[in-house]
């Protein structure tokens, strides 16, 4: 008797577990979504403290494909701290399962600042804060594990994302939340300066796409994002699909840090504000050829869903 694969969702509550979760069950897959407090309607739910070895092990346990999703807290201690510790139990419970290893990651680790224009997979790794060298050390691991044979993986790194769920998006924290309670958005970027990011639905349609083609395996892909846009824009589109007229206000860079001295949450966001400095443009090329019929989301298209997501569910906080 032939065991159907089962696909595990580790940080299944977060914006990028759920967009994954969806794209799975578009799919008609099996899946076990994995959280610290996590209910998910036809999936098999799991709650585990990934810190643990153990329940690293029970959560894993029978897998095919596991996604890991998780988010830590948004701070450099826990970050140096916790990635390496996280990353090394999810791959030994790889390992005793068998099990592929898809594990979606950020940009940080790019460096040092302006990076090139655009910047793709082979760009220099150089980083030049904590949270950088945290997920250099965490990748680091994982491409150790997987060119020594003890697991199969691959890595989808994503730009800043955006879309249902997430909560702790720019574009949710400095515009959208605002807006809500009708407040002008605020920006701690530069005027003019473009950026590209990346829509979570996009994020988890494409983690499942790498995972379910064995070429993929072994490498580094850039997920996409879309075209190259000012925050100037985006408020536009948030302005056209809200029926406000809000100007964005961009926070002074002496005050930026003036205020961080007594603000934690804008100290450890000001310490990444080399992103929004000069244009920080990331190319998905390797991927859109791989995988020439995706088609990432319009901006206009993803904020219209997240505006409706959030509106739905009365902001989630």
């Amino acid at each position: 008797m032939t065991i159907p694969p089962l696909h595990t969702v580790l940080g299944a509550s977060g914006a990028t577990g759920r967009a994954v979760i969806q794209a799975l069950q578009d799919r008609n897959l099996d899946i076990r979504a994995v959280g610290r407090s996590i209910a998910r309607e036809d999936t098999e739910n799991v709650r585990a403290d990934l810190l643990g070895a153990d329940e690293a092990q029970r959560a894993i346990e029978g897998s095919s494909h596991v996604y890991l999703c998780v988010g830590l807290p948004y701070r450099a201690k826990v970050w140096l701290r916790d990635w390496p510790r996280l990353m090394q139990n999810v791959i030994d419970a790889c390992a005793a399962a068998e099990a592929r290893l898809i594990f979606f990651d950020n940009v940080y680790m790019y460096g040092p600042p302006p990076l090139a224009v655009p910047f793709d997979e082979s760009h220099p790794q150089q980083p030049v804060t904590k949270k950088g060298k945290a997920r250099k050390q965490t990748a680091d691991l994982f491409l150790k594990a997987v060119d020594e044979g003890k697991v199969k993986g691959l890595i989808g790194r994503s730009a800043d994302f955006y879309g249902p769920y997430a909560v702790y998006s720019p574009f949710y924290i400095s515009f959208l939340e605002r807006m809500l309670e009708g407040k002008a958005p605020q920006a701690l970027a530069r005027p003019g300066v473009k950026h590209t990011y990346a829509y979570t639905l996009d994020n988890g349609r494409a983690l499942v796409a790498l995972a379910l083609d064995e070429s993929t395996y072994g490498e580094v892909w850039h997920l996409p994002v879309g075209r190259p846009i000012t925050i100037e824009e985006v408020v536009e589109i948030f302005n056209e699909h809200l029926g406000t007229n809000y100007e964005v206000s961009f926070l002074p860079p002496f005050l930026q840090k003036l205020l961080s001295l007594f603000m934690t949450d804008l100290r450890e966001a000001e310490k990444m504000n080399y992103q929004f400095e000069t244009e920080y443009i990331m190319s998905y090329d390797k991927f859109k050829n791989h995988f020439p019929e995706f088609r990432a989301t319009p901006y206009e298209e993803g904020i219209e869903k997240m505006i409706a997501s959030f509106k739905e569910n009365g902001g989630i906080r």
